[in-house]
């Protein structure tokens, strides 16, 4: 206390003294009292355990001797000294009983400074010789504090008896500077050691704009440079995915630890979209397709007007309607077969994604009309239309070489006469006026035989076919195949011109059967292929409950088995 008092400014000491004086006499005064209840009879007995140092001899330390031959102890004089102090609170004590070491004339005192207290065996023996060893040793400074912490109240429990699950209990504490450098071993204390955790990439979302760009936004979220968003969209197979977005659209993205891009997914729509992936530098790019519930529908209508008009009043989407004109005009004319009041049935399959419906197939559809009755199955083999009876609804040779609808400007004619010489001049083949450009396409499957540029048949193209029928298309503007080529029906092997001797835009368009030109517009094509064997078998028990679907008239939601495309499967035809 005195080398706390010591250390202070003047000023501080004067305050601190009565309250130091103040917690040596409450100290004193607890021990007393505590004396004083154990001589009392009938005084539970209390224990207090005091820890003593490592050193210490076994068996209780004397607090006080009655034996005046033997030296007080340590602890007896301090016990004694705050008796005294505590006397001094209730009566006068002359100062003659004072001893000289406890007045301190705080006045002389210059500066102080207060050090740790030092083991006398960290003395030298000279000092310990001249200045006496007046010091308290371990064991009885360390039983000192335990009395100063019970004289401060801190283990006291309250005055009115409590049970021992009330008693309070204080907060423990140590009055040791333990050093880390001082111990070899420092597992004991409760260091917190922070590691590095690795970096794991989030995912964030970007919602797009009015007016925004990729390439900017890419270059200031995503961390890639102009080039780099040039190169990556270059790769794309659609780049209008991301040239061609709407404002509130979002895509999906996370970068590493410096903020490039590592992987990016953006939906065109709720099925199809992409997905982009950072490797090694390079992007890796993956085409996404969401599978959905297959659900099935029927709609039914009756003609009114234009096919396509009273398709469309039955719910029918664009596409649907748009797959069942082009289907049904492989066998019959609009309008020349079609009469007001025809019945028609549309088996449609879509694939139900979050709620929504989304691609829809024509899985089977029932024409009956005066004229006319048809019915049509996709086979899920090779996703063909057959007859029920397994007749397939492409011809295994088409009727014209391209597709749409364009005005037949020169027939056949093979005793056609020249308008100026007179003289007869026989035009094989069959004139179409069309736009230059309009594609060409295969009617049947065969070899490229030749591709020739004439002087007055202009560019033009031969193919034999498998069946042993020739083509020719002359006045082409471009060849889009080479000789030995293979090409099946539907293939575009050309663009229509106005090459060579020609007066206008058109497509010469020629058959040859047995080296003989024919009328192409008339000459019998080969019959339609059809299903044989087991083939036909399968093909028929998955056409059954669409068959009967159709038949029912049930319009809405059915229960038909899903069609799902299968490459498995053979066409016998």
């Amino acid at each position: 206390m005195l080398r706390i008092l010591h250390s202070l400014p003047r000023t501080h000491k004067f305050l601190l003294l009565p309250v130091a004086t103040m917690v040596t006499v409450l100290g004193a005064q607890k021990l007393i009292t505590t004396y004083h209840d154990h001589s009392q009879p009938n005084t539970p007995v209390e224990s207090v355990f005091v820890p003593l140092a490592d050193d210490a001899a076994p068996g209780v330390p004397a607090l006080a001797r009655t034996d005046a031959s033997l030296t007080k102890t340590p602890v007896a004089n301090a016990i004694d000294h705050a008796s005294r102090l505590l006397d001094a609170t209730r009566e006068n004590i002359p100062l003659s009983e004072l001893q000289a070491s406890e007045i301190i004339d705080l006045d002389v005192i210059d500066s102080a400074t207060a050090s740790p207290v030092e083991s006398p065996r960290a003395l030298p023996a000279d000092r310990l010789e001249a200045e006496g060893d007046t010091r308290l040793d371990e064991g009885a400074r360390h039983i000192a504090i335990v009395i100063g912490t019970l004289g401060s109240g801190m283990l006291a429990a309250d005055s009115v008896q409590a049970s021992p699950e009330q008693t309070p209990v204080t907060d423990a504490t140590s009055y040791e500077d333990y050093g880390i450098d001082s111990f070899d071993d420092v597992s004991f204390l409760p260091l917190e050691i922070a590691a590095q955790e690795p970096y794991v990439p989030q995912w964030k979302t970007h919602i797009i704009n009015t007016g925004e760009t990729f390439a900017i936004m890419a270059q200031n979220e995503l961390g890639m440079g102009y080039s780099e968003v040039l190169a990556l969209l270059d790769e794309l197979p659609d780049a209008n995915i991301f040239t061609r977005w709407r404002a509130g659209q979002s895509f999906d993205y996370q970068v590493d630890k410096n903020g490039k891009l590592l992987t990016l997914k953006m939906m065109k729509n709720i099925r199809d979209g992409v997905l982009i992936n950072r490797q090694e530098g390079e992007f890796e790019i993956e085409a996404i397709e969401r599978k959905g519930e297959p659900v099935q529908r029927l709609y039914a209508g009756t003609l009114s007007g234009s096919f396509a008009r009273s398709a469309e009043a039955t719910g029918l989407s664009s596409g649907a309607v748009t797959e069942l004109t082009h289907l049904l005009k492989k066998k019959f004319d609009f309008r020349r077969d079609s009469r007001r009041g025809d019945e028609f049935q549309v088996l449609v399959e879509s694939d139900m994604i979050d709620g929504e419906t989304l691609g829809s197939r024509v899985l089977a559809v029932k024409y009956h009309g005066q004229r006319m009755d048809l019915t049509l199955v996709r086979n899920a083999m090779n996703d063909t239309f057959y007859t029920p009876d397994g007749h397939s609804l492409d011809p295994a040779f088409a009727r014209y070489p391209f597709n749409g609808s364009y005005r037949l400007s020169s027939n056949f004619n093979p005793n056609r006469h020249h308008p100026v010489t007179g003289r007869i001049s026989p035009h094989n083949g069959t004139d179409f006026a069309m736009p230059i450009g309009t594609p060409v396409i295969a009617p049947a499957g065969g070899r490229v035989e030749r591709v020739v540029k004439h002087y007055a048949a202009g560019r033009y193209v031969v193919i034999r076919h498998d069946n042993g029928y020739r083509t020719r298309y002359l006045h082409l503007s471009k060849a889009l195949v080479h000789k030995g080529d293979r090409v099946e029906m539907g293939d575009k092997i050309a663009l229509s011109g106005n090459t060579g001797r020609s007066t206008g835009p058109h497509l010469h368009y020629e058959v040859h059967v047995n080296n003989a030109p024919v009328n192409a517009m008339k000459v019998k094509l080969p019959e339609n292929t059809r299903l044989r064997g087991d083939s036909l078998v399968a093909f028929q028990q998955q056409a059954k409950p669409m068959v009967a679907a159709l038949e029912s008239g049930d319009t809405g939601t059915v229960s038909v088995a899903a069609y799902r495309h299968s490459d498995t499967g053979n066409d016998d035809g």
